[in-house]
């Protein structure tokens, strides 16, 4: 049975990221708000919860779930060669709706799907996202959605769509919209903008004034 928390409440705000950190720890999946839309979290680092969040949203490994972390400080240990150009775009952008494409350390033992030794990883500007991710780590966060249906911009259309799947439900009240992070890949020697979602080309050559838009 899903147990749902009010985090609007600081009562229920403080037992429902307790006991949010304690579902990931043991395997399990929770939803939370961020600064776009709802998303659907689990252990980064265990491919069997990996595995239990894609089979939640009737997702193929073909399209690897995103890792949200609570701090800049944390890409040290995820990500390797990432360029000056990446950091400057975290300094200008973090916390925020901008997801970086990065090459993942070899030695991390992780199984996102099928990623080509990449990782996709963002800061979300969200109190509650923040906390949880402080208190646990890394996590594998995608839109707690069923592929194929809008991603939720509330914790009852997560809840309808998910149900028991999830252990728990993090409540924030509306997400400010359902506008999707941009997406900008930094494994190369210059930047390119995969997704233009929340941020726009005009915005992030504002930071790097080389960026490249994907066809």
């Amino acid at each position: 049975m899903a147990r749902r928390y009010d985090t609007n409440d600081a009562t229920d705000r403080t037992t429902g990221l307790r006991e949010a950190a304690s579902a990931v720890r043991r395997g399990e999946l929770v939803v939370l708000p961020t600064d776009t839309v709802y998303g659907i979290g689990a252990d980064a680092f265990s491919s069997e919860a990996v595995a239990d969040l894609l089979a939640a949203k009737g997702r193929g490994r073909n399209m690897p779930t995103p890792v949200l972390i609570g701090s800049p400080n944390t890409l040290h240990g995820l990500v390797t060669d990432f360029s000056e150009m990446a950091w400057e775009l975290v300094d200008a952008f973090w916390p925020g709706a901008l997801t970086l494409v990065a090459r993942h350390q070899p030695s991390l033992q992780w199984d996102l799907g099928d990623t080509r030794g990449t990782v996709a990883v963002r800061m979300p500007l969200h109190p509650v996202a923040i906390e949880l991710l402080t208190e646990f780590g890394p996590m594998a966060v995608s839109s707690a959605n069923l592929t194929g249906h809008p991603a939720p911009e509330t914790c009852d259309a997560a809840q309808e769509m998910l149900g028991d799947s999830v252990s728990v439900y993090l409540d924030g009240g509306p997400t400010p919209g359902n506008v999707p992070s941009s997406i900008v890949d930094v494994t190369g020697k210059v930047p390119v903008l995969l997704r233009a979602g929340a941020l726009s080309a005009e915005e992030l050559r504002k930071v790097v004034p080389d960026l490249e838009v994907a066809n």
